[in-house]
């Protein structure tokens, strides 16, 4: 849940900056922005340690503050979850904000409103569709994310331990009827989900 909320209003500024914007580099930006959709998600999670790790600024930076590593820690599990399912929300807003009829835009800048009103009464309420579809699929991809999570976060049963790694325990330890609850219940949510995506397209 943190994930999805951290990962939709990310995307949210970042898709609303890149709607009309044009400078040199749009393409390679919106491109890096996209890349966690198709690399392996070992590489996400490769990428993580190599940036958030103990030995990069930040990673150090973050030791600091909290007194804690924040590899193998709760915040890991989220970060994971929030990077991978970014490219979805960000990709499905930017549809959405471009869908909206710029006629209506410029009719209202000539009223007199100024960007965030325009983004908050004509650009959100044209396009609650694809916000709504935008942040329950990022939800479903973040709950289901495994391979960024296991290298960035571990599997620590009440600690780190998603419902992806734990059928992964599961399995490996021979309970299979835990690991066929997880499994259906998985199935099931996510089936309802995109049966909800589906009724939302326009």
């Amino acid at each position: 849940m943190i994930a999805s909320i951290v990962s939709f209003i990310t995307a949210l500024f970042v898709a609303w900056w890149m709607k009309d914007r044009k400078f040199k580099g749009k393409s390679a930006l919106d491109t890096l922005l996209m890349l966690p959709l198709v690399l392996p998600p070992t590489v996400v999670g490769f990428g993580l340690l190599t940036l958030l790790g103990r030995q990069s600024f930040i990673g150090r930076s973050f030791e600091w503050l909290f007194s804690q590593p924040l590899v193998f820690s709760f915040w890991a599990a989220v970060v994971a979850a929030a990077v991978v399912a970014f490219p979805l929300i960000y990709q499905t807003l930017r549809t959405g904000f471009e869908s909206v009829d710029s006629e209506l835009i410029e009719a209202a800048r000539q009223l007199g409103g100024n960007e965030k009103q325009i983004f908050r009464f004509v650009i959100l309420p044209l396009s609650w569709r694809y916000i709504l579809t935008g942040y329950m699929l990022g939800f479903a991809r973040g709950l289901g994310e495994f391979g960024a999570t296991i290298m960035f976060a571990g599997n620590i049963p009440g600690r780190t331990q998603t419902m992806p790694s734990a059928i992964y325990s599961a399995v490996q330890s021979g309970r299979t009827e835990m690991a066929y609850f997880w499994v259906i219940t998985l199935v099931l949510f996510s089936f309802v989900l995109l049966s909800v995506v589906q009724r939302l397209k326009p």
